[in-house]
């Protein structure tokens, strides 16, 4: 366990461009590559972020189906609305196919939203969108989702993490949650934590060379293999 969370979640962050959950196999280099190239074809806003720009409701759900199980996740906008809105049109696109959770700590957190094709990365990376103001009912306790961003204003843009432990201590640096798990909590014990930290120099190969890095690299790494919409 590390002894100061708040030092080492600004150090990692501020290594990532925009800093920032399967079966419990390596869903494999040359399927995950196959299933992100077909995404990009489904729909033009995964190249285009501009396209990408729907409101999103004041509240909704969605399902996070990992390689450990499922979990259903509600989004409140009032926590985070330039959040939310970024979150809701991610989903809404379908950018989370095969999505490494390529950072994950013990009791602490698990991290993810690098796409696996680096040509989807690339265009994603710098289209950052603007801080929210904190919410001082809302903070970042366990089964919370909360953007990831670096440590320079206004860097949010594709990453994610959710909360294993109570880490109420990034709440004052801008780390706002946008919604919790309701449904699968179970799950959080499940993420494999084995490969701990990571360097800067691992998050930027994974970003310049996609999920055949990763899955080389960590070949027994957790993935969301997808996010939906739950329509209600």
């Amino acid at each position: 366990m590390h002894q100061n969370w708040s030092i080492l979640f600004k150090a990692v962050a501020c290594a990532l461009v925009t800093c920032h959950l399967g079966f419990g196999q390596d869903p494999g280099t040359a399927d995950t590559s196959a299933k992100v190239l077909d995404a990009g074809a489904e729909n033009p806003a995964l190249f285009d972020p501009k396209l990408a720009n729907k409101t999103a409701p004041d509240k909704f759900r969605v399902k996070i189906e990992t390689t450990k199980g499922v979990m259903i996740v509600e989004v409140d906008r009032s926590w985070s609305p330039n959040g939310a809105d970024r979150f809701y049109n991610l989903v809404d696109i379908g950018y989370f196919k095969d999505i490494a959770i390529f950072r994950a700590i013990k009791g602490f957190m698990f991290q993810f939203g690098i796409h696996g094709n680096p040509n989807v990365s690339k265009v994603w990376k710098e289209s950052n969108i603007k801080d929210d103001p904190r919410v001082p009912s809302v903070s970042n306790q366990v089964g919370y989702l909360t953007f990831a961003k670096a440590g320079f204003p206004d860097s949010r843009s594709t990453q994610f993490f959710v909360n294993l432990g109570n880490n109420k201590m990034l709440d004052p640096q801008g780390f706002t949650p946008i919604g919790k798990i309701v449904e699968g909590t179970a799950i959080l014990t499940k993420i494999e934590t084995k490969y701990d930290e990571n360097s800067r120099e691992v998050q930027g190969r994974f970003q310049s060379e996609g999920n055949a890095f990763i899955s080389k690299k960590y070949p027994d790494i957790d993935y969301v293999k997808s996010i939906t919409l739950i329509n209600e």
